[in-house]
């Protein structure tokens, strides 16, 4: 497919091979795929200008993605709107992953040295933090840790620890509700 054609004619192609491949063409399948794929480089290399080397492995993760949802597929709705949606979840995924203030920060060679500051080991509120979360069942605890103080979403703590999305969502609320009350206790 070439990269002057129209968005909806892209559609017009793509929608008849998706439906076919939901039927169990796999031969239509694989064209899919292989257009969707085309079109997502494109999309994710105008999102991922600072990140180049990121653009190949979002792809396949958003492919893996399609693949795993596509039961979740409805008609009604456009392939391409389908497979945006499940793109922009995977993008917003990996800026979480690596943050998205690394862009800001400038490489440490290009600063003076006169301009560094030592770094002191530990502040106060990080020592404050750290004897709070003492205090927490270590099922809180790690759910806590990995997701808010790491910033991995709730399904990438689940595959670490191996406990269940409910569960890790369940005691990050439970943790929080309760360094709210230890906050409390804490106050004169």
């Amino acid at each position: 497919m070439t990269g002057d054609t129209r968005p909806d004619d892209f559609e017009a192609g793509l929608k008849p091979l998706w439906l076919r491949a939901q039927s169990g063409d796999e031969a239509a399948y694989r064209e899919a795929l292989s257009r969707i794929a085309v079109r997502l480089r494109g999309y994710l290399r105008r999102r991922l200008q600072g990140l180049p080397d990121d653009v190949e492995d979002l792809v396949q993760e958003t492919l893996l993605a399609l693949h795993l949802q596509r039961g979740t597929y409805d008609p009604a709705v456009p392939v391409t709107a389908w497979v945006l949606a499940i793109a922009r979840h995977k993008l917003v995924d990996l800026w979480r992953r690596r943050g998205r203030r690394e862009d800001l920060n400038e490489p440490i060679d290009d600063v003076p040295e006169s301009e560094l500051v030592a770094v002191q080991e530990t502040s106060a509120s990080q020592r404050d933090l750290e004897k709070l979360l003492e205090r927490l069942p270590d099922a809180q605890r790690e759910a806590i840790l990995l997701t808010k103080v790491q910033g991995l979403s709730v399904a990438e703590a689940s595959a670490r620890t191996g406990a269940s999305i409910s569960a890790i969502k369940v005691q990050v609320h439970r943790g929080l509700k309760r360094l709210a009350l230890l906050v409390k206790e804490a106050r004169p």
